[in-house]
């Protein structure tokens, strides 16, 4: 038996391997290339995969470890920031979505019970699979990648209701004080819960942490381990597994070893992640979609475009500028797996058939695979449609004043990027005499820098109307530490299209990216690691000079 499922993970990952490499080759998401191995592998074509509980162990060990890591890299002081953003923006599209799904099901010809289900199946999103994009493009910690994940939360913590309250309405249909009495009962389940989690954080944590930090090993191990401990504890107490993995990487946020921990699972958690995305291929089920083909393409439609739709109309009205509107938006064009998770139960509870089941995965597949496609290039999709996104933007933005810069700023350096890299560059600079001018996408760095000489705001390389904001009469160099060729050609061409009339240095951290820079014809050009390398050698030689004069 255990050869067996040896044999099938072997043939599982090899054939992922060899479609993943496909993919890259072709410039597709990885991830769609997993959920494809998972089909074809699975009972809908070759039915190879019939280990099919001990790859849901692993995909749930996968999905910890996303979210744990998460939980670990959360900001709270940005999240109380954004509280009342999220919350709005979370609710109103959960609500929106729905009212408008029913009536789209209505017209399609549901029935008013089977079009209100589906439609409020469909208000959730993928927190996996939108976590993961964001991740694999270095925007998680962006503005719009962080309303994101407050959104998701907000659904995560909407649909938890939701199973409870479609369970208890199962077990007792007339006693309405029966559901009101499981969700108090919920409600201090979760104060309790998070008061043990903070009494642990406060005065647990910091001495254990201290000793296990002695060994990496065990510091790795022990991390693992609480995530897990949480994530066995929250499903308990009724949350769900994903809401105890989040809980637990935050209740290490705010120590010092959180960046050694996330960095050393990171590897483990793609590997991990591989089984998640590939049972989530092989559960998904064509054959009882019938005759409900029509309503299904529908409705796929309404997620990729409407529910995104939805998002900026609200995100402008809470006065943000349409970039960040729109790519928040973005992200919430597919459905969740906790989506198919309710209609699981729904099925199960006599709410749906399996024709309405059947076409609820089928927008499951569609939705996620080509929203996949639209996160991974959504900057591209912006530079397409932004003159109409004109509309929803309103003339003051509330929460982007950082965004504004004085015209009457004297600045000499512009350095798009203020990570480490671009951080010392500034700093040395700046002791050199020169006004520098910091521009980063992560809010973090713009509300906790504590370099009192350099004016750090918050922006974005590849949004194009950034740059006309920028007082650019004055400044000599504009210098990129963006780790994103992308990034770098829109920030060139952007600057260009201004007139700017100074010089530009961009950072080429890979060696596929010198020729593509030269060709930009861009004034300097710096290679990080090698350039460090060799002021290190330049100091050591003059060290060495001195001491034998």
């Amino acid at each position: 038996m255990a050869g067996a499922v040896f044999n099938q993970f072997a043939i599982l990952i090899t054939l992922s391997v060899i479609v993943g490499y496909i993919a890259i080759r072709l410039r597709q998401p990885l991830i769609l290339s997993f959920i494809i191995v998972g089909i074809i592998a699975g009972p809908a074509i070759l039915g190879w995969i019939s280990a099919q509980s001990e790859i849901e162990v692993l995909a749930s060990f996968g999905i910890t470890l996303l979210l744990f890591i998460v939980g670990l890299k959360l900001d709270l002081d940005l999240i109380k920031t954004f509280g009342a953003v999220v919350m709005i923006a979370g609710l109103g599209q959960i609500l929106l979505t729905a009212g408008i799904g029913s009536l789209l099901g209505i017209v399609l010809g549901l029935s008013f019970g089977h079009a209100l289900f589906v439609a409020f199946a469909l208000t959730f999103s993928s927190t996996i699979i939108i976590i993961k994009i964001l991740s694999d493009n270095v925007e998680i910690d962006s503005l719009y990648g962080r309303i994101s994940l407050g959104i998701l939360i907000v659904q995560d913590l909407v649909v938890v209701v939701a199973i409870i309250v479609l369970s208890s309405l199962s077990i007792h249909y007339a006693g309405y004080s029966h559901l009101g009495r499981e969700i108090l009962i919920l409600g201090m389940k979760g104060v309790g819960f998070l008061a043990v989690i903070g009494m642990l954080m406060r005065f647990v944590f910091p001495a254990l942490l201290e000793q296990f930090a002695k060994s990496r090993e065990l510091l790795i191990l022990f991390a693992i381990a609480w995530a897990v401990m949480l994530t066995v504890g929250a499903d308990a107490l009724g949350f769900g597994k994903e809401v105890g993995g989040f809980l637990a990487g935050v209740s290490l946020a705010s120590s010092k070893y959180r960046e050694a921990i996330a960095s050393r699972l990171e590897t483990v958690r793609n590997l991990l992640l591989l089984f998640f995305f590939l049972n989530l291929g092989a559960s998904l089920r064509f054959d009882a979609l019938g005759a409900e083909i029509v309503p299904a393409l529908a409705f796929s439609l309404f997620v990729l475009v409407g529910k995104p739709f939805i998002v900026i109309v609200l995100m402008g009205l809470l006065k943000f500028r349409k970039r960040t509107s729109f790519l928040t938006g973005l992200t919430m064009g597919q459905i969740s797996e906790f989506s198919l998770i309710l209609t699981a139960l729904g099925m199960n509870l006599g709410y749906i058939d399996e024709n309405i089941a059947g076409m609820i995965t089928f927008i499951g597949l569609v939705s996620i695979a080509l929203s996949t496609y639209m996160m991974t290039y959504s900057n591209i999709l912006y530079q397409w449609i932004n003159p109409w996104l004109n509309l929803f933007e309103r003339e003051m933005y509330r929460h982007e004043d950082t965004y504004h810069i004085s015209q009457h700023i004297k600045t000499d350096v512009i350095i798009y990027g203020f990570g480490r890299h671009g951080e010392n560059l500034a700093r040395h600079l700046e002791k050199s005499g020169y006004r520098i001018l910091a521009i980063d996408f992560d809010p973090r760095k713009v509300h906790t820098s504590k370099h009192h000489h350099i004016l750090i705001k918050y922006g974005d390389a590849e949004d194009v109307e950034f740059v006309k904001t920028i007082p650019l009469d004055d400044v000599k160099w504009v210098v990129s530490t963006i780790p994103h060729p992308e990034a770098n050609q829109m920030l060139v061409s952007s600057l260009r299209e201004v007139h700017y009339k100074g010089r530009i240095a961009l950072s080429a951290y890979h060696e596929g990216e010198l020729d593509l820079f030269r060709k930009m014809q861009v004034d300097l050009i710096f290679v990080p690691y090698e350039d460090a390398a060799i002021s290190a050698a330049q100091r050591l030689v003059e060290k060495m000079r001195q001491e034998s004069e």
